[in-house]
């Protein structure tokens, strides 16, 4: 970390210290019981006092006291998803903040709805959460193909439809949702609405049991002729012009990719530490097995470094307001393999104790599959890297 500067480097200790205290615990406790961690958790409302932590990484970056913006630092805030994701990616992703609706606040929304829809993190009496709501029941990795209805009435919006899959939608304040005005027009329909959580119509209809990072909530809801203001539409009337409304949820989407990425090495990071400690504890100190084992070692965590310079070369683009959507894609097609190979190879050398399903590699094993699922599947990147590189056709 000598290359950080100095707050950099503190962020990343005191990430660190709450990891080891409270993330990995609660991640370890989420998994045995398959339930999140209550929104009322202790560790919540210390995050919420400190501002929102780690959590504000994809959303409008650090304010001051007055709760006023300070400038957005990708660079050391995706070293601090990668950090806070090494001790429990699922807790990491349960934290107060805006979560990934405020990706979509960054790309999408005025000046104007950014400070409103912001300020209730500037409360630090309690947690709150953001969302975006993105997936449907019959649209996951296609998402030109929602189908969720938005209606125009009066000085309103009318919503119908389901979404699925949505991170944290039950807990939240808001939820960035996204609809198309007419299906017919494909992404020239696409709109996206704050849904405030209070809105009539608005029902939460579960929370998902999953395989893996089960320490943030899944959830599913319906609108059911929910009602929101006109100007909770994101980016006004003008922005969805000339399809700007599907160009802002890929927008979006170029910068939740590199923190899945992120998050990802992270939990490749944690897989090697505990297998380098075992190799160092229980390995003879000298011989063929140790040595191929810290060869092996020695593999994942190149595998590893490239995957964070992949992430990093994208979250740099976005900073200067360049494209980056085929790096964003690169890393994503990149990293998957690399962390799930470590993980693999930290299970292989700690032998049989590492599958019994009280230690952490058993866990991480099902925990890293969503990193080929979401932000777009790997199938997904490679459509968009040929579309990059290839001109490969839209519609195809």
């Amino acid at each position: 970390m000598t290359r950080f500067d100095q707050r950099t480097r503190e962020m990343i200790e005191e990430v660190r210290e709450l990891g080891r205290t409270y993330m990995r615990p609660m991640g370890l406790e989420s998994d045995r019981t398959a339930d999140p961690p209550p929104v009322d958790h202790p560790f919540y409302l210390l995050c919420a006092r400190q501002g929102g932590l780690v959590s504000r990484v994809i959303g409008e970056g650090e304010r001051n006291e007055g709760g006023e913006a300070l400038a957005w630092r990708p660079v050391r805030n995706f070293l601090l998803g990668e950090e806070s994701a090494y001790w429990d990616r699922g807790v990491a992703l349960s934290l107060p903040g805006p979560g990934i609706g405020g990706a979509a606040l960054r790309s999408t929304a005025t000046p104007e709805q950014r400070q409103r829809f912001l300020e209730v993190f500037t409360d630090h009496s309690r947690a709150h959460w953001g969302a975006m709501a993105m997936t449907e029941p019959g649209a996951g990795s296609d998402v030109a193909r929602i189908q969720t209805r938005a209606r125009k009435d009066g000085d309103e919006w009318v919503l119908n439809g389901q979404k699925m899959f949505c991170s944290n939608a039950a807990r939240a304040d808001w939820v960035v949702v996204w609809a198309t005005v007419d299906a017919s027009l494909g992404r020239e329909g696409h709109r996206a609405f704050v849904v405030e959580r209070s809105t009539p119509g608005f029902e939460i209809l579960k929370i998902e049991h999953k395989m893996g990072s089960r320490g943030y909530e899944t959830t599913s809801f319906v609108l059911e002729d929910a009602r929101v203001p006109a100007e909770n539409l994101l980016g006004g009337e003008a922005f969805y012009e000339s399809r700007r409304g599907f160009k802002g949820a890929m927008a979006t989407f170029n910068t939740t990719r590199p923190l899945h990425v992120a998050h990802g090495v992270g939990m490749g990071r944690a897989a090697h530490d505990f297998a380098l400690d075992v190799v160092r504890s229980d390995y003879p100190s000298q011989g063929r097995r140790r040595r191929r084992a810290l060869e092996r070692l020695g593999e994942i965590r190149r595998g590893l470094q490239t995957a964070r310079l992949m992430y990093l070369h994208a979250v740099y683009l976005a900073k200067a307001g360049q494209s980056n959507a085929l790096e964003a894609s690169y890393a994503k097609l990149y990293a998957p393999p690399v962390v799930l190979r470590a993980v693999a190879t930290a299970l292989d050398i700690v032998g049989e104790a590492g599958v019994r399903n009280d230690r952490m590699l058993e866990k991480l094993y099902r925990d890293v599959k969503i990193l080929d699922i979401g932000e777009g599947t790997q199938q997904v990147q490679r459509v968009v890297v040929a579309r990059q590189l290839l001109d490969f056709p839209r519609d195809v």
